[in-house]
């Protein structure tokens, strides 16, 4: 095979380090984000914690004009360089960040073209030199205001403190319960096999004869003998451990209750024997079955509807997850307003003191160091604002196309894309998902994912559109107000809601019903 030389010429994506933090930043949650912030502050000795508001603080209240998001508009934050500060390039065609700018356009050109997950803009006022001195500009505060409409005032903030508690898992409290309980070494290499087939809800998934193949055959151990032991472990806190189906795990509890408890042996007759009727909530056959009336009838089935039909869910492992919201909606002279939620960032900025060691003409390793070390601070501080920025213009506008929502519940939410927000702040698309991904908003009626504002819509009659969301919230209203003893079907709800002018199939129905987790009118169907 001939090598030859060839000239090509192409376009090729180039992802700056600083470009690909600022795409990391941007889909960080909250909680990650205080992470990344203290792992910045303990690998780079140019920035530190603002411990208090001193004199060399910026104050975000002073800066913070409130605004009511009803009236967005752009403004200036007046974040400039001094005059006077000293260049560490005297040369401008020598400094690194002179041509930032440019660099953002001209990548997010290409980004949008090959598909990229880079954001598509930057901080438009990266500075032409590093100041020696620590200006404003070098101190992140979590309570920058921007143009989406933020509202001053909130306390300092003192830091975010994971609690993590591990609890005992449902295997080990079974071991523990075996340890206390006397039996033989042959029956414990049994209940120990019974005891490692039990899943996290607490249901057996192996049938006897597999048990068996998990024993060493020189136990010689037959059915009957693992039926018993298997009853034993069944005996172990929480009630209905170890039932291979939902039956006798139901029996299992009613077994272990108190016999004076009311209605216990008709229920346990109920689950017994008619079990397969009562599944299919066939009121009717079950009260003749059972020889009972329609009040009693009510109080058994109450009794059995108190069970836990996955009693291992009650005991486990499994760590508490934390909601950080990171911005915070409040209505302020009746009008809504945006901040974000100072209390999950720490306040960071460049630490003085170091950055007062730099000497411009020097070019020592110990100097050079302080000089990347400072450019990198300052890097993470303007991807910190930026990133902040972009999420609040968004929680903004999210809010001004909302308002509905606010005032007024899930019934009058507005049909809304990422295109919407994407036009509105002047963002990418993929921009606006990593930022509304795992961003949470605290309003008056709860805190939400800002991708929960996010919904598709259906037509109306008249030509209008109705976000998906309005429409399952109808749908839960009407399934919690119908009469119990005949639920609405899925087609009465289609009827009904093209009696409202919104135009959905039935199987549409169906499949919001589903998502809602509302079981259908078959199963619905009560006696009171």
């Amino acid at each position: 095979m001939k090598q030859t030389l060839a000239l090509r010429m192409g376009t090729q994506l180039s992802m700056t380090p600083q470009l690909q933090q600022a795409i990391r930043l941007m889909q960080l949650s909250a909680v990650e984000l205080n992470l990344e912030i203290r792992q910045a502050i303990e690998s780079n000795p140019m920035l530190e914690l603002v411990e208090d508001d001193g004199a060399d603080a910026v104050d975000g209240d002073e800066m913070a004009a409130e605004e009511p998001v009803d009236e967005v508009g752009s403004e200036d934050d007046g974040a400039t360089e001094s005059p006077d500060e000293e260049s560490d390039y005297p040369d401008a065609a020598d400094d690194p960040l002179a041509d930032t700018a440019e660099e953002w356009d001209d990548l997010e050109a290409e980004a949008d073209e090959v598909g990229s997950q880079a954001p598509d803009d930057a901080p438009q006022d990266i500075p032409d030199d590093l100041p020696v001195d620590v200006s404003w500009d070098d101190v992140y505060q979590p309570a920058t205001p921007t143009d989406a409409g933020l509202a001053g005032g909130a306390a300092d903030d003192d830091g975010f403190e994971e609690r993590n508690g591990t609890g005992e898992s449902l295997t080990g409290h079974l071991l523990w319960q075996l340890n206390l309980t006397s039996m033989s070494d042959r029956d414990r290499l049994a209940a120990l096999a019974v005891i490692d087939s039990i899943d996290d809800d607490g249901m057996l998934r192996a049938s006897i004869d597999d048990l068996l193949d998990a024993l060493d055959p020189t136990l010689a151990y037959e059915a009957d003998e693992m039926e018993a032991v298997l009853r034993r472990v069944q005996s172990f806190d929480p009630a209905g451990v170890g039932a291979r189906d939902l039956p006798e795990c139901l029996l299992r509890q009613l077994e272990q209750m108190p016999s004076d408890v009311p209605w216990r042996d008709q229920a346990l007759s109920l689950v017994r024997d008619h079990f397969p009727t009562l599944a299919n909530r066939d009121f009717a056959t079950l009260a003749r079955r059972a020889k009972l009336g329609a009040d009693e009838l009510v109080a058994v089935i109450a009794l059995i509807q108190s069970l836990n039909p996955r009693p291992g869910a009650t005991i486990g492992d499994a760590a508490t997850e934390y909601v950080e919201p990171d911005v915070i909606v409040t209505k302020r002279r009746g009008r809504w307003t945006v901040d974000l939620n100072r209390e999950n960032t720490p306040k960071v900025r460049v630490n003085g003191l170091y950055a007062g060691f730099i000497k411009p003409a020097d070019s020592s390793a110990d100097n050079q160091f302080l000089k990347d070390n400072l450019q990198e601070a300052r890097w993470f501080l303007k991807n910190l604002e930026y990133r902040n920025e972009t999420l609040l213009r968004v929680a903004g506008e999210i809010v001004k196309r909302q308002r509905g929502f606010l005032e007024h519940g899930e019934e009058a939410m507005q049909p809304l894309i990422l295109a919407d927000i994407a036009g509105a702040v002047d963002r990418h698309e993929s921009t606006i998902s990593r930022v509304t991904t795992r961003k949470y908003m605290d309003t008056p009626r709860g805190i939400f994912e800002l991708k929960y504002f996010f919904s598709s819509h259906v037509n109306t009659a008249n030509g209008g559109e109705v976000s998906s969301t309005a429409i399952r919230a109808v749908i839960r209203k009407l399934t919690a107000e119908e009469d119990p003893k005949k639920p609405l079907s899925d087609a009465k709800i289609a009827d009904i809601l093209r009696e409202r002018e919104i135009k959905v199939a039935r199987r549409t129905v169906a499949k919001y019903r589903e998502s809602l987790a509302i079981p259908p009118s078959n199963e619905r169907r009560r006696l009171l």
